[in-house]
C-alpha cells in the first residue's frame, strides 16, 4: 500500500506501508516574487551594483595602458570606449542576459545551479561537469573579496580631486567602511535592502545625466558605436591593444551577478532593468568620460569624478562610495549563498549558518566566511594601497569563471535543450572565442596581481577537492565496516534488548547501513526505544523541493522506520519541521518523548590514507571546522543525545 506526503492521511501508518512524494510534484516553491516595479527597482539594487560602479575605474585603467605608452590619442580614447560598448553589447547583454538567462534550473542562476543542470541533462555524475562546477565555485571566491575592496577604494580616491590633502585619509576610510560593512553582516541586511534598489537609481540617473552633459564636448565620441572603431585599434596596437582588451572587462565584471541573482528577481525583471535603464546609464557615462578626455586630455587621470562640477565633486564622492558600499554588499550576500549550495553540495564541510530574517530564506549569514572574507579585503587595500594597482588583480578570476559558465552551458544547451551540435557549436563557440580573448588579455597581469585570484580560487578549490574526497573515502570505509540495517532488524527480532518509551531519531548519510550511533547506543547502553527512526538528509540537484515531495517514509519493521528528507542546495535542512509534516502524514511522534542520537566523529590520520599526509591533515583540519548536526539540522539541543568515536581515514 502506497500513501503520499501532503495527501489525507490516517493517523499512523501500517506494517509495510510507504509514505512516498506526491507523484508530478516536481515543481519548486513558487517564490512571491511582488509586482513588476518592486521587483524591477529591486533587481537595479542588488543585482547591478558591481557592473554599475565600473564606470569609476574601467576607463581610467583602459586608458592607463596608452597614457604610460605616450600615445593618448583620438583613436585610443574612441577604441577603448568602442570596446567597451561592444563587451556590454555581446558579452553582457547577448549572451548572458538574452542566452544564458534561459538556462535557468527551475528558477535559479549561477555556476553551481548550472553544474547541477548539466549533471541532470548528462543523466548522472559527471567528472568534467562536476570540475567545472567547482573551478567556478572556486573562482568566485576570488572575486567576492578583490570587489568590495576595489569598488570602495575607488569611490574613497574621489576625495583626492577635492583636497590633496584627503589623499592620506583614503586608505583608513576605506578600511573603516569596509570593517563596518562586514560587521553588520551578522544583524542581517534585510531593512537596509530596501533603500537599495532607490539609491542605485538614483546613482545611475547621476552618472548618466553627467555623461550625457558631455558627449557635446566632442561628438565625435559618437562614432564609437561603429565597432569596426574597437577592431581596428586592437588591430593596429598589438600588445597594447591587449593590455587594453585586459582592462576594458573591468567594465563587464558584474555580469556573472545578473545570471547568479536571476532566482531572487526573476528573469524579465532583470531583463527589463538592464535593456530600458541599466546599459543606457552605462553607455551615456563612457561616452561622457569619452568625450571629457578628448577635450581635456588632463582629465584621464580620473574621468569618473571629473565629469562633475566642482560643487557636485563631493555629493558625488558620497553618492558613489554608498553605491559601492551596496555592490560590495550584494557580493558577499553572494557568497554566503555560494558556501550554502557548496555545503549542501558536498564541497564543503557544513558550516553554520545563521538565518537573520524569519521570511526570507536567502538571507543568512555564515561567521566564518564573513570573517575571512574581511580578512582578505583588508590585505588587499593594505597590500595594494590604490584601486588602480588593484586592478591589475581583478578581472582574472571572473573571466575564469566567465569561460567555466560557457563550457556547462554547451553542455545544456545540448542534452537538455537538445539543439543539434551543428547549432549548438557555433553559438558557443562564439561567446568562448570572446571569452577566451578576455581571459588571455587578462592573464598579462599575473605579474602584477593577477596571481592574487588564482591563487585564492586554488586554494579553494584544494580544499574542496580534499573534502570531496576525503568524504567519499570516509563513506566507503565507513560502509564496509558497518552492519546492513535490515541484518540487524533481523538481529534484534530473534535477540530482543530492553524496550524504552518514546521515539530514537538517528541521522545518518547512508540509509542502508546501522548508523554509528544506533550500535553505540545497543552496545553501550543495551537498550533500544519503542520506536525507531532512520532519517538520511539528501540534496538534490534543483534549487528548491516542494513541500510535497520533502519526504518518504518506509516502515521496515513493527517499530523501525526509515526516511529520507529531500532538500533542494539552496534549502537548509530543518529537521523537526520536515518531522512535523511526517506527523500530518501518518507518523507517531511526540517531541517531548523523542531523543535524538547523534554520532560525533573524531577524524584521525591514518598511515594506510590513500589520500596524501598532508591531504589527510588538511581533511582532519576541515573536519574540526565543521559545526555539529545539532546546529545545522536545526534540531532542539534539549533533546540531543551525541555518541563519540573515532575513526581514520
Amino acid at each position: 500500500m502506497t500513501q503520499h506526503s501532503g495527501a489525507n492521511q490516517p493517523n499512523a501508518l501500517k506494517p509495510g506501508q510507504t509514505i512516498k512524494p506526491l507523484p508530478g510534484a516536481d515543481q519548486d516553491h513558487a517564490h512571491e516574487k511582488g509586482n513588476l516595479v518592486g521587483l524591477v527597482i529591486g533587481s537595479i539594487g542588488v543585482v547591478y551594483g558591481d557592473i554599475g560602479t565600473s564606470p569609476l575605474y574601467a576607463l581610467r585603467e583602459s586608458l592607463s595602458h596608452s597614457v604610460k605608452a605616450d600615445r593618448l590619442t583620438e583613436e585610443a580614447v574612441i577604441g577603448s570606449i568602442s570596446l567597451l560598448i561592444f563587451a556590454l553589447a555581446f558579452t553582457v547583454t547577448i549572451k548572458y542576459v538574452l542566452f544564458l538567462m534561459r538556462a535557468d534550473n527551475r528558477g535559479e542562476g549561477g555556476t553551481l545551479s548550472l553544474m547541477a543542470l548539466a549533471q541532470s541533462a548528462l543523466g548522472g555524475n559527471s567528472k568534467f561537469v562536476f570540475l567545472m562546477g567547482v573551478a567556478g565555485a572556486a573562482l568566485f571566491s576570488g572575486d567576492a573579496i578583490i570587489t568590495p575592496a576595489i569598488s570602495v577604494l575607488s569611490a574613497i580616491e574621489g576625495l583626492e580631486l577635492v583636497t590633496d590633502r584627503l589623499k592620506e585619509f583614503v586608505a583608513p576610510i576605506t578600511i573603516t567602511i569596509l570593517v563596518t560593512l562586514f560587521w553588520v553582516q551578522s544583524h542581517g541586511t534585510a531593512r537596509v535592502a530596501a533603500f537599495f534598489g532607490p539609491i542605485m537609481i538614483v546613482f545611475f540617473l547621476t552618472i548618466a545625466i553627467l555623461g550625457a552633459l558631455h558627449i557635446p564636448d566632442a561628438p565625435q565620441i559618437l562614432t564609437a558605436f561603429d565597432p569596426r572603431a574597437g577592431i581596428s585599434f586592437l588591430a593596429q596596437n598589438g600588445w597594447l591593444g591587449f593590455a587594453i582588451l585586459g582592462s576594458v572587462f573591468l567594465g563587464v565584471t558584474g555580469a556573472e551577478a545578473l545570471y547568479a541573482d536571476m532566482g531572487h528577481f526573476g528573469r524579465f525583471p532583470i531583463q527589463f532593468a538592464w535593456l530600458s535603464f541599466i546599459l543606457p546609464s552605462l553607455l551615456l557615462n563612457y561616452l561622457g568620460q569619452g568625450a571629457l578626455i578628448l577635450s581635456h586630455p588632463e582629465a584621464v587621470s580620473n574621468p569618473f569624478f571629473l565629469l562633475a562640477p566642482d560643487w557636485a565633486l563631493l555629493p558625488l564622492v558620497i553618492l558613489s562610495t554608498i553605491a559601492t558600499v551596496i555592490a560590495s554588499q550584494a557580493v558577499i550576500t553572494g557568497a554566503f549563498s555560494i558556501v550554502r549550495q557548496a555545503i549542501q553540495l558536498g564541497l564543503l564541510p557544513r558550516l553554520e549558518i545563521t538565518h537573520t530574517s524569519a521570511t526570507q530564506e536567502g538571507q543568512i549569514y555564515i561567521g566564518r566566511i564573513n570573517r575571512l572574507l574581511l580578512l582578505g579585503v583588508l590585505l588587499l587595500v593594505i597590500a595594494f594601497k590604490s584601486s588602480s594597482a588593484l586592478a591589475s588583480a581583478y578581472g582574472i578570476a571572473v573571466t575564469g569563471t566567465m569561460v567555466v559558465t560557457t563550457l556547462l552551458a554547451f553542455v545544456v544547451v545540448w542534452r537538455k535543450w537538445h539543439w543539434p551540435l551543428w547549432a549548438t557549436i557555433p553559438v558557443i563557440a562564439a561567446f568562448l572565442a570572446v571569452d577566451m580573448a578576455f581571459l588571455a588579455a587578462n592573464l598579462m597581469k599575473i605579474v602584477d596581481g593577477g596571481w592574487v585570484p588564482l591563487v585564492l580560487g586554488g586554494c579553494v578549490m584544494i580544499v574542496m577537492w580534499t573534502w570531496v574526497r576525503g568524504s567519499r573515502l570516509l563513506a566507503e570505509k565507513t560502509h564496509r565496516d558497518s552492519l546492513p540495517l535490515t541484518e540487524l532488524i533481523a538481529m534484534l527480532q530473534k535477540s530482543k534488548p530492553t524496550r524504552v518509551p518514546g521515539t530514537a531519531i538517528f541521522l545518518t548519510s547512508d540509509p542502508n547501513v546501522t548508523p554509528t550511533a544506533l550500535m553505540h547506543n545497543l552496545k553501550h547502553n543495551k537498550i533500544l526505544h519503542e520506536r525507531v527512526l532512520i532519517i538520511c538528509v539528501k540534496t538534490e540537484d534543483r534549487p528548491r523541493v516542494v513541500h510535497a515531495r520533502r519526504f518518504e517514509i518506509e516502515q521496515l519493521s513493527d517499530d523501525f522506520y526509515r526516511a529520507t528528507l529531500h532538500y533542494g542546495f539552496m534549502e537548509s535542512p530543518r529537521v523537526p519541521a520536515a518531522l512535523s509534516a511526517m506527523r500530518k502524514a501518518g507518523l507517531k511522534y511526540d517531541i517531548m518523548t523523542t531523543s535524538f542520537f547523534l554520532g560525533r566523529r573524531s577524524i584521525k590520520e591514518s598511515p594506510s590514507s590513500e589520500m596524501p599526509i598532508w591531504q589527510d591533515k588538511l581533511y582532519v583540519a576541515l573536519t574540526k571546522q565543521s559545526a555539529n548536526a545539532t546546529d545545522f539540522f536545526s534540531i532542539p539541543t534539549d533533546r540531543v543525545v551525541e555518541l563519540g568515536a573515532q575513526l581514520t581515514i
